[in-house]
């Protein structure tokens, strides 16, 4: 003890270092004799003490990057690191000892009765819900095996969801047959069985397929009570914010977030695993099934696929941030360019219009759902921020854009009314104002908005990435076409800046099978599906209406 007592203190440091880092997986529970020898260890290597040892262990077990790329190198100090240490060993022992997943699983904050340090005043499993959902979002290889290898996340998910006591409530619910609340722990426990869902693990059982696909199909299918967003998808620019936000503690700040709707982690999951079956018992598929691309089969992790919904969460909580026309980091512009494949689903109109009519969860999960492949061919233009309207916009000015003059020839493609956005417009027409002509070039589209002197000029996707220096995107307008079973149809719609809710009209060719409408996000970046629901164009917008759901994935 009186040798080890003399060690210089940087030769201690990379003993405890060594010590706590002998487990790759866990908390670094090792370090806690060495700490005990005797006072003058312990007050060299506490936390306290010695907040840059537990941010290297913090950097060894856990994903840094992504951190101090999103909240930036004053928000991930060691002081906050070694913070965040101490809070994810608190949580993910709780979801290795199954605390919270249940409604009889509760316990104690931490098992020495002190709070771990994180948003006292909020429940337990909010806490490992948020907690988990954010390393998620941070994962470039490290978090994902915390959680399922030591943690045993997988597991525990499960029993969230499908044991009769699970803390989801949608068991009881769907016992009942009632409708599950939709509520925060319900979404973020959503979104979490997507970005992990395994498919192969629902498939050992007929009765488990049966189970999770059944609960997953009201979520997906059931848009009268699970929303696709907050706000609502009504508004272009939200004027208020749908749900109040909660305040999690993350490193050493305190967030303002909104957890992210559940409706588009439920569609994921429920066509991932409805078309694993070749033929599913409960879906009628007439041509061969196209599944989205499952989350964590992505063999290379990276948490910049996941900066969007990371971006979405906090632009739709922080009440300081105002939901404004200017395209935030919620949607990465040009990542709809190209060509995509998916499916769209319906059901009975009669058992849909029963739904509407309070019918209860039962009719819903009894109703057969039908299946039809479809291929979108997409075209992203964008306007850029103009530096005299914002301090944030790019140091020099885009070239001016390039496009086809109207046939009066009077338009100048340099004037202050050609870059203003096209004005918030018809929720039913993919905010696309109604009586807008919309005239597509060869490198640019031109717009031609009622009550405007002249046509607004949209730039494509090739002018973005040949610029040095990149502009702030404003609004990106998206045009396309594509065809399914019912024929041939064009799409014309807009990304909304606040939270990047894309929303998009589609209007078949032939005039026969009428006008919908297409709305989801795209989740995911490189490896990303869009998906969402698509509605009928007859039902005012503030009413619900007829709607099934769809994904896509970009062709291969």
């Amino acid at each position: 003890m009186q040798h080890l007592g003399t060690i210089p203190q940087e030769v201690l440091e990379q003993i405890a270092f060594f010590v706590a880092t002998h487990d790759e997986l866990g908390p670094p529970s090792d370090i806690v004799p060495l700490l005990g020898v005797n006072r003058r260890i312990a007050s060299l290597l506490s936390a306290v003490a010695n907040p840059h040892l537990y941010a290297r262990i913090f950097a060894y077990k856990f994903d840094a990057a992504a951190p101090r790329r999103r909240l930036g190198n004053d928000e991930t100090t060691p002081l906050a690191l070694t913070e965040e240490l101490q809070r994810r060993c608190s949580l993910l022992r709780r979801i290795r000892d199954r605390l919270d997943c249940t409604t009889c699983g509760s316990a104690p904050a931490s098992d020495d009765g002190r709070d771990d340090g994180s948003d006292a005043h909020s429940p337990p499993l909010s806490r490992v819900l948020w907690a988990a959902y954010f390393m998620v979002l941070e994962n470039d290889g490290k978090n994902e095996r915390q959680l399922r290898e030591y943690a045993g996340i997988d597991v525990w998910l499960r029993e969230f969801w499908f044991d009769p006591n699970g803390a989801s409530g949608i068991m009881s619910a769907v016992n009942r047959d009632d409708w599950p609340s939709n509520h925060e722990t319900m979404s973020l426990g959503m979104w979490l069985f997507w970005l992990l869902l395994k498919p192969e693990d629902y498939m050992e059982n007929d009765a488990k397929f049966r189970e999770a696909t059944g609960i997953l199909k009201l979520v997906a299918l059931g848009a009268h009570h699970y929303p696709l967003c907050y706000p609502s998808w009504i508004e272009f620019i939200p004027t208020r914010r749908l749900k109040p936000s909660s305040v999690v503690r993350h490193y050493t700040t305190d967030l303002s977030v909104v957890a992210p709707a559940p409706a588009a982690p439920a569609i994921l999951s429920y066509l991932t695993l409805a078309n694993k079956l070749s033929v599913s018992w409960e879906s009628i598929n007439y041509m061969k099934p196209l599944a989205p691309t499952v989350a964590s089969s992505i063999t290379l992790k990276s948490s910049r696929e996941w900066d969007g919904e990371w971006a979405r969460t906090l632009s739709v909580g922080d009440p300081l941030l105002l939901m404004g026309n200017t395209l935030t980091e919620a949607f990465k512009p040009g990542s709809l360019e190209g060509v995509w494949e998916g499916l769209f689903t319906y059901t009975e109109f009669t058992a849909y219009a029963a739904l509407l009519s309070g019918a209860p969860p039962a009719t819903l999960q009894r109703s057969l759902v039908a299946q039809h492949r479809q291929t979108w061919k997409l075209r992203e233009y964008h306007i850029y921020e103009d530096d005299a309207d914002s301090s944030s916009s790019p140091p020099t000015k885009p070239s001016p854009p390039s496009s086809p003059r109207p046939r009066d020839g009077s338009h100048d493609t340099t004037d202050g009314e050609g870059r203003t956005p096209l004005s918030p417009g018809n929720p039913a027409r993919g905010y696309v104002p109604n009586g807008t002509e919309v005239r597509e070039g060869p490198t640019s589209l031109e717009i031609v908005e009622p009550g405007r002197n002249a046509p607004i000029i949209y730039q494509n996707v090739a002018h973005l990435r040949k610029m040095e220096v990149q502009p702030k995107v404003k609004d990106v307008f998206v045009t396309g076409e594509g065809h399914s079973a019912w024929g041939q149809f064009n799409l014309l719609g807009r990304v909304r800046p606040c939270d990047g809710f894309i929303s998009l009209s589609k209007e078949y060719v032939d005039g026969d099978r009428g006008k919908w409408l297409y709305r989801g996000y795209l989740v995911g970046d490189k490896n990303g599906n869009l998906s969402g629901r698509w509605r009928d164009t007859l039902t005012l917008p503030h009413v619900a209406g007829y709607e099934g759901c769809f994904v896509m994935s970009r062709r291969r």
